[in-house]
């Protein structure tokens, strides 16, 4: 339900609502509980919900054809949808190397393809399962409690796989195209479930407008563009996420009866130039697109990695 021009939801609380993918949960095997890795799942628990990638990309589908609609309440209260279609902007998948094994040689069996054929926006493991390293810091910087004790590779497992996009806005395809895509090639972002990932698992979706209705306005913020990121592993399925929490760890899932909602634990924005998305909620979403912003710089920094389109947007906010 939308609410008039006096609710306290803003339209950014609109657009985490409307873009938020909500992924239909199964539950693992009771046999297979007493096999997740402690270290991702520490938890003793008699049942554990779980969702695939598949299901995952399934919910951008219609989005991705259509757009996903956002309700916006303007300064005079009227109310219109700003359309945005979702694309793959960024991610890394890390899971277990007899995973890892499995999947390749389904990837070597295919048809023949070279792995050169996305070298433009796209770079895999090598063939001897090199370990993504990364130094570890601690919780308070918005990642995971640093153990001395753990072995890096059983803490973070092995990368899998990982895509970047370079490629100008005009230039991409919609998300669930280029799943389908680098699917051919990489079958386990169909297969993977998310027990299966490790907690540095994630991914990140560009949000583009396209147009809005009803038509006819000229409103700066409507050109606003989005950057979210989600954790894919099942080891943040159980942490509980209030809206207003302060904490900068990535616990971006929360779940509700039977669903699994990949609630964005980092966001940046572009093209954000008046007050349209900020207006309600007791002006604090001002510091939340702040605080959003902060964790996910925090996250790139501690996994090692240059998201391009993070340095594109972050760049043009501190500009």
């Amino acid at each position: 339900m939308i609410s008039d021009k006096g609710s306290a939801q803003s339209s950014l609380d609109f657009f985490l609502q409307c873009t938020t993918p909500v992924v239909q949960s199964q539950f693992l095997p009771k046999s297979e509980i007493r096999n997740l890795n402690r270290l991702w799942h520490p938890w003793e628990r008699d049942a554990v919900e779980y969702f695939t990638l598949g299901d995952l990309w399934n919910r951008f589908d219609e989005w991705s054809a259509y757009g996903a609609g956002v309700p916006i309440v303007l300064d005079n209260g009227e109310t219109l949808f700003q359309y945005y279609v979702p694309y793959l902007s960024a991610i890394q998948i890390f899971t277990s190397s007899s995973s890892v094994n499995g999947l390749r040689e389904e990837t070597e069996s295919g048809d023949g393809e070279t792995r050169d054929s996305f070298s433009d926006s796209c770079s895999y493991e090598s063939e001897s399962d090199k370990l993504y390293r990364w130094d570890g810091c601690s919780s308070e910087e918005g990642g995971f409690e640093q153990d001395n004790h753990w072995h890096l590779k059983d803490r973070l497992g092995y990368l899998y796989f990982q895509y970047f996009e370079r490629s100008a806005p005009y230039g991409r395809v919609p998300l669930m195209d280029k799943i389908n895509e680098l699917a051919r090639r990489y079958p386990g972002l169909m297969s993977l479930r998310s027990v299966d990932l490790s907690p540095a698992s994630w991914m990140s979706v560009a949000w583009y407008p396209i147009y809005h209705i009803p038509m006819g306005r000229t409103i700066k913020d409507l050109s606003t563009c989005f950057l979210s990121y989600h954790t894919l592993s099942s080891s943040f399925q159980d942490m509980d996420m209030e809206e207003e929490d302060d904490d900068e760890s990535p616990k971006g899932k929360r779940k509700t009866g039977g669903t699994i909602s990949l609630q964005p634990f980092g966001l940046a924005t572009y093209k954000m130039q008046g007050n349209v998305w900020v207006a309600g909620n007791g002006g604090r979403d001002q510091e939340r697109l702040v605080s959003l912003l902060s964790v996910a710089d925090s996250w790139l920094k501690q996994l090692g990695v240059q998201h391009h389109d993070f340095n594109f947007f972050a760049g043009t906010r501190r500009a």
